[in-house]
């Protein structure tokens, strides 16, 4: 599938993503090779394949353990600003 540089700066301006001319022409290059792969994936026959089935060697989970970090302030060192106990985020949605 063919993908302009054009069609890549629409997709960035509605994630509020900047790149530069060079990234651009990158980021095509990119993105037409991820959607190539879709291509190829949906020229393959998988009649003869039975998609319930999974492997059952890897079906295996950790048990969920409750345990309480008490340690708020390690917790939350790498946050930018705080409003009393919760983390505050810049406003996403205009």
């Amino acid at each position: 599938m063919k993908i302009t540089i054009d069609e890549i700066k629409k997709i960035s301006s509605c994630a509020k993503l900047i790149f530069k001319e060079d990234e651009l022409e990158k980021m095509t290059r990119d993105f037409e090779k991820i959607l190539n792969n879709f291509d190829t994936n949906d020229s393959l026959n998988l009649e003869d394949i039975n998609l319930d089935n999974f492997d059952r060697v890897n079906s295996e989970f950790r048990k969920d353990e409750i345990e309480v970090f008490k340690d708020k302030k390690k917790l939350f060192r790498n946050t930018k600003s705080m409003r009393e106990e919760n983390i505050e985020v810049p406003k996403l949605i205009e």
